[in-house]
């Protein structure tokens, strides 16, 4: 994907949880302090099927933002998955569920539950800019987010990259060793 944003939009230090987690879907964002999740329950009374929740959490690693619990309110929302510029909890509880989650740490510790925090606003995670709205898409190798005006010239793009992709490995298969 961010072969095709001209190496941009990778959010850098965001991974999955867990193999085999996918996403892809527009951002619903949350900016909150660092180790607090009232923003995220917030985020809950508005967030649509089908939206990934992004959130700021000032990429803190000492306090999760999620776990099993806030984990079976977004399966129940039908929420696209989770990506945090901060912590997570109980990992193999995430997996169970079938919730992505990408985030910058795991640790056992809780959240804080004070906020402040902002729903609906620009933020940036692992160094990229995501707005409300725009294409967040995980997979094994980490988090790219797509500006909203440019899925479609970045869909395009990715169609051709493929299409070269397939061409260099049917020529890479060919290659007869010297000697």
């Amino acid at each position: 994907m961010s072969d095709a944003m001209d190496r941009f939009g990778v959010a850098d230090g965001i991974r999955p949880l867990w193999r085999g987690a996918v996403l892809s879907g527009p951002a619903f964002t949350v900016w909150t302090r660092p180790g607090d999740n009232k923003g995220l329950h917030a985020a809950f009374e508005e967030i649509r099927r089908g939206e990934v929740l992004v959130v700021n959490g000032g990429g803190d690693s000492t306090r999760a933002l999620i776990g099993e619990l806030v984990a079976q309110k977004a399966k129940a929302l039908q929420v696209g998955g989770i990506v945090l510029d901060g912590a997570a909890r109980d990992v193999e509880e995430l997996e169970a569920l079938g919730v992505p989650v990408f985030a910058r740490a795991v640790t056992p510790a809780g959240p804080w539950k004070t906020g402040p925090f902002r729903v609906g606003c620009t933020i940036a995670v692992g160094g990229v800019p995501v707005s409300p709205g725009d294409w967040v898409v995980g997979d094994g190798d980490g988090v790219a987010v797509v500006p909203r005006g440019e899925v479609e010239v970045v869909v395009a793009r990715v169609g051709e990259l493929i299409a070269g992709e397939a061409e260099r490995r049917a020529a890479n298969q060919a290659l007869v060793p010297r000697g």
